[in-house]
């Protein structure tokens, strides 16, 4: 027994560290290959989930995107180096902190070995879930909503002139079909005279899928091709997710924010793709480029992002490559961006969530219901148990059986799926950010308004210790999305300001006096009034914004108080929705300031 120990202590300690560090799927992977496709993972990885409160969604995206920047350029700057040297064909990444590389394994055990790397892996080859198909429909002229439209009431917000302007949704998905008359007009890029895709489309798909067996880019069998320069679908899985969002016109409305833009990426070929596709969408989204992939502009990343995809463990992603798209999750939800993300199609038993995206905390996972309002047999109930957190997931559940949309052919087709549910709620989002613009970029609010707001739904199932009759629960989540209550409530949010504590002056001296301006939830700004009188706008209008932290508004002798023994000044908040607040302080002064200071939060 005591020579087994030795044995086995002695194996452990003969063990090199590079090679704890190469997954063990790769050795087979080259056993067959010379050079094999993998992902670097570095050990210094940056989440800035909870560092951008407070901001507004263009300085969130800007803040992310340059930090993101600065980090993974300081971290791989040796191994790029390296990398470059030895010709080694390459892609860095900045939202998560790594690099796809195609690698023997000599050149994977001298990086492991020389620098700062926790990770090697494959990049696994993954399909999208083919929907449940209810046959082909041939649109007819027709003036009511879609079934799902009606259920979450989203035609009668359209009623109260509320239908997505000024909100960009994005999708990454097989690819779509742009020039479709149902999403044309929609698409960012279109214009009556010409259409320009620059911030608008990026094609993620560079090489040819190894799933599909064939070694050419004949498009008889790829249609796509690579490295498409404008909107392409292959599939059609990508398109009927677009027109759900947006799609129609005055007599097919099948989209839940027919006036919202949409900007896309397509990160499967002909229904596969890989972890690599899909981060290279998602960091797409954090900076759209031009066409060429030059000029990114993290101010033009979309308010909301649906994903109706998965990656399940059979095809290769595990509990190795999670964190990888966790991470870019995160940094998306910092930056401003929702990400939606269909629960899966696995269905009847606890547990089924179980692949990435629907299974991480800060992505907001949508199950399917029915007409009756019921669980969908096929869609996947929580809680997440792939990674032992015990997650209570789906967030909440939205039609998806026999949902009309468009196909990638210039038809339609009813489909059904949490593919077609996750869209509606994506579509909800744009509405609500569209009803009151204050809450772009503000990501955890727009999901408790969509939860708070959900129609409440149980079952008399039991997943572990919490039955599906408590809320929320494994099965719907917090319920069925309701767009109207979720608009009501967008459009109600309180407002609130401080206009700080009375000051005295016992000599004549300037005073300065802090204020907190901001909007309870939010941590957004309010338009602002400094007055004598709630009513009277005497002291003229300030709006506050982030590069006025620094200024200071001076009231002096033109103002007409000098040597008032007391006077009280009103500080007036509106919100961009109307929403007003008082606040009042008093002073004695013959000449003072006042100073902005950070907006309060809840």
């Amino acid at each position: 027994m005591a020579k087994l120990v030795l044995l086995v202590i002695t194996s452990v300690f003969l063990n090199p560290l590079w090679a704890q560090t190469i997954s063990n799927d790769l050795f087979t992977k080259w056993e067959n290959e010379n050079r094999v496709e993998c992902i670097i993972v570095m050990n210094d990885q940056l989440d800035l989930y909870d560092k951008t409160n407070g901001m507004t969604k263009d300085e969130k995206a800007t803040y992310v995107y340059q930090s993101l920047k600065a980090h993974s350029a300081q971290s791989q700057r040796l191994l790029q180096l390296h990398i470059a040297d030895k010709g080694i064909k390459h892609h860095s990444f900045f939202a998560f902190n790594g690099m796809q590389a195609w690698m023997t394994l000599d050149e994977a055990e001298y990086m492991a070995s020389n620098f700062d790397i926790d990770r090697i892996i494959p990049n696994v080859q993954t399909k999208v879930e083919r929907p449940y198909t209810n046959g082909e429909y041939i649109a007819t002229m027709r003036t009511d909503a879609e079934w799902g439209i009606r259920q979450i009431k989203a035609d009668t917000v359209w009623e109260m002139g509320i239908r997505g302007e000024g909100v960009i949704v994005a999708g990454q998905d097989t690819g779509y079909d742009y020039d479709n008359p149902a999403i044309l007009t929609k698409y960012q890029g279109y214009s009556s005279d010409t259409v320009i895709h620059d911030y608008s489309w990026h094609d993620a798909i560079h090489e040819l899928n190894p799933m599909h067996g064939d070694s050419d880019n004949d498009p008889a069998n790829n249609p796509c091709g690579l490295d498409s320069t404008e909107p392409c679908d292959d599939h059609a899985h990508g398109s009927h997710t677009m027109g759900t969002m947006v799609g129609g016109n005055d007599t097919l409305k099948i989209g839940v924010a027919p006036d919202a833009k949409w900007i896309a990426c397509r990160n499967m070929d002909r229904g596969y793709g890989s972890p690599v596709t899909y981060t290279e969408c998602y960091e797409w989204f954090l900076a759209p480029t031009d066409i060429n992939g030059q000029n990114p502009d993290p101010t033009r990343s979309p308010h909301v992002i649906n994903n109706s995809w998965g990656c399940p463990p059979n095809e290769g992603c595990n509990l190795d490559n999670f964190f990888m798209m966790e991470t870019v999750i995160n940094n998306l939800t910092a930056a401003g961006t929702v990400v939606v993300v269909s629960a899966g199609n696995d269905g009847s038993s606890c547990g089924t969530i179980s692949n990435p995206s629907a299974i991480f905390e800060n992505s907001f996972a949508v199950g399917a219901s029915r007409e009756d309002d019921t669980k969908a047999g096929f869609s996947s109930i929580g809680p997440v148990l792939v990674d032992s957190s015990y997650r209570i997931k789906p967030d909440v559940v939205a039609p998806g059986v026999n949902v009309l949309s468009i196909d990638h052919q210039g038809g339609f087709n009813n489909w059904g799926g949490t593919s077609m549910a996750g869209p509606h709620v994506a579509g909800a989002v744009a509405l609500i950010i569209s009803a009151n613009p204050d809450l772009a970029g503000q990501v955890d609010v727009i999901k408790d308004i969509l939860k708070s707001s959900a129609v409440t739904l149980v079952d008399d199932a039991v997943c572990g210790d919490i039955s599906s009759m408590d809320v929320p629960n494994f099965y719907y989540g917090y319920g069925r999305i309701d767009v109207l209550a979720a608009v009501e409530m967008a459009m109600n949010i309180p407002c609130s300001v401080d206009a700080g504590d009375d000051v005295i002056l016992c000599h004549d001296l300037d005073e300065s006096i802090d204020t907190l301006i901001g909007q309870l939830l939010t941590s957004n700004i309010v338009s602002h009034t400094w007055t004598t009188d709630p009513s009277i706008s005497d002291l003229g209008n300030i709006t506050y914004a982030s590069d006025m932290l620094s200024d200071t508004t001076i009231l002096n002798s033109e103002v007409g108080y000098l040597n008032d023994p007391k006077k009280t000044f009103y500080l007036t908040g509106t919100t961009s929705t109307g929403v007003t607040c008082v606040d009042s302080m008093d002073i004695y002064s013959t000449n003072w300031t006042y100073t902005s200071q950070e907006p309060i939060s809840a």
